[in-house]
């Protein structure tokens, strides 16, 4: 008999453990709302407009939104932006600045206004941009962004929305007799070398002769318009070897720094295994190849028409060294082997 009940306890306490594991899961399925991520893909089109226009003058750009992913609520706005650090980098403040007017042209969009874009369409926004009267010369740089907005969720359902946004910049160049102020320099033009030393009081710059050669090249705009610099940098050796590289016409704001980027530059891999030294350096252009002996690069830049073209040139030297350490290296065992094999006879 005692058996039997404690068959019959273990059966009822079993049966009361399973429905309060299906009580838990009703209550947990029912109790919480169900949750969908959001995909955001938002365009914009131009993605960047510069202008040179005169006060007292407007016009009017048409932008295109497309919408690559789930409906969403967004909005538009103007903002203006001041370029951070010299590789590019932008700076947008929460706030319009300067004397530019901007307005939506469409009759049922307004700035700061939501709007429905369903997946897979566009919508136009007709941005007017006008320069008054009197306005101060110079340039003045904005983004116009569009951005989602949360929506209120539905009855049982809730969204996790990914934020985000999109901008097109916006570089106006006010100018009363339609000449611009192009004041180009060069700040910097120099390899990054993986050693360095001075001898009679010059400073040399050292590769192994299989290293990459990373070149760092920035330009700095003095002027109150913004420029693009076009150039070369060109790589001669003591053989008569010569090698051209294009610099990239990017824009450099007014009174700011930009490093520049040149093509065709080596592609490394810094991602595997020990890193080689450049890995951690900014650079203009990576050069590979086998180098020997003293080297000379040189650049040219333009900064626009009616501006004088800006020289800079700098020497690097490439030695084997790995090779020359490989060798001494055996030289200095095969030397002590040899000794000890002489002190073992003399013995």
């Amino acid at each position: 008999m005692v058996k039997v009940k404690r068959s019959e306890d273990i059966i009822k306490n079993s049966v009361s453990s399973f429905l309060v594991v299906v009580f838990c899961f009703y209550f947990l399925l029912f109790s919480f709302h169900t949750v969908f991520a959001q995909q955001f893909g938002i365009s914009i089109t131009p993605p960047h407009l510069e202008v040179i226009i005169k006060p007292g003058k407007s016009i009017l750009i048409a932008y295109k939104i497309q919408n690559f992913g789930d409906p969403m609520i967004m909005k538009s706005n103007i903002y203006s932006f001041i370029p951070r650090g010299n590789q590019g980098d932008l700076e947008i403040k929460n706030s319009i600045e300067g004397p530019i007017r901007f307005e939506l042209d469409n009759s049922d969009i307004a700035f700061d206004q939501p709007f429905f874009l369903n997946s897979k369409e566009d919508q136009q926004l007709l941005l007017r941009i006008r320069i008054p009267e009197g306005s101060p010369e110079g340039d003045y740089y904005y983004n116009f962004v569009t951005e989602n907005v949360p929506s209120p969720a539905g009855q049982g359902f809730s969204y996790s929305q990914a934020k985000g946004r999109v901008g097109s910049n916006i570089l106006i160049t006010v100018t009363n007799s339609g000449r611009i102020d192009l004041k180009g320099k060069i700040s910097i033009f120099d390899v990054l070398p993986r050693y360095k030393f001075n001898l009679f009081g010059k400073a040399y710059k050292l590769f192994d002769s299989g290293d990459v050669i990373p070149v760092i090249l920035i330009a700095e705009n003095k002027g109150k318009n913004l420029i693009k610099p076009n150039g070369d940098i060109v790589l001669r050796g003591n053989f008569g070897e010569k090698a051209l590289y294009n610099v990239i016409p990017n824009s450099i704001l007014a009174e700011s720094q930009r490093q520049l980027s040149a093509t065709p530059s080596a592609i490394i891999n810094c991602d595997q295994g020990r890193k080689p030294f450049y890995c951690n350096k900014d650079s203009t252009l990576l050069i590979s190849g086998f180098f020997l002996g003293k080297y000379d690069l040189s650049t040219t830049l333009s900064f626009g028409e009616g501006a004088p073209n800006i020289y800079s040139t700098v020497s690097f030297i490439a030695l084997p060294i790995k090779f020359f350490i490989g060798i001494s290296t055996i030289i200095i065992i095969s030397l002590i082997l040899i000794k000890s094999q002489k002190n073992k006879k003399q013995e």
